[in-house]
């Protein structure tokens, strides 16, 4: 791996082709979760969806109740490892890799909410000054999400950087 690539991990949004095995994974995943809620005496919701046959997983509560934010962590570094926890029993369940997304108490969608405006304001940067503007380090699926709307905007990212500093660059494109 180099330390710049233009896009991370494409199979990141690579699709499930199999309908029958999204909603198997979805339900595996969904049972992990309730059993998990169980034992940490937690109350939630558990909504599956399947976009672009991909699956995505919601914990949700009462909109004042913050009692699943101990699941969520500081920046989110808890339910990053819930996540992989769960992919984990899907793949032990299935014996299928997943790519579920997990989000916990809307987490991941106000954090995606976030990383759009982080985007659009290092856009407007790159185009006021011409220069290339580095972002802070993220997630792979972070970085996704940052790079489809740089990209949409029409101008050019790539990441940089290893592992905890891995981060996005941001520049207009050359004519």
């Amino acid at each position: 791996m180099t330390a710049t690539e233009n896009i991370d991990a494409p199979e990141l949004e690579a699709p499930i082709d199999n309908e029958q095995e999204v909603l198997d994974e979805g339900e595996v995943a969904a049972d992990y979760l309730e059993e998990l809620l169980d034992i940490a005496d937690l109350d939630g919701d558990i909504d599956i969806e399947i976009r672009g046959g991909r699956t995505y997983i919601s914990i949700v509560t009462e909109d004042d109740d913050t009692s699943l934010d101990s699941l969520v962590g500081e920046n989110g570094e808890t339910l990053d490892a819930l996540q992989e926890l769960t992919r984990l029993a899907v793949l032990t369940a299935t014996g299928e890799r997943s790519r579920l997304i997990l989000d916990i108490a809307g987490y991941r969608a106000d954090r995606a909410e976030q990383l759009k405006k982080l985007a659009e304001d290092a856009i407007a940067n790159a185009r006021d000054t011409g220069e290339k503007v580095h972002l802070e380090p993220m997630s792979a699926y972070e970085r996704k999400l940052v790079h489809d709307v740089i990209a949409e905007a029409g101008l050019h990212s790539e990441s940089e950087g290893e592992s905890t500093r891995r981060h996005i660059v941001v520049s207009v494109l050359d004519s």
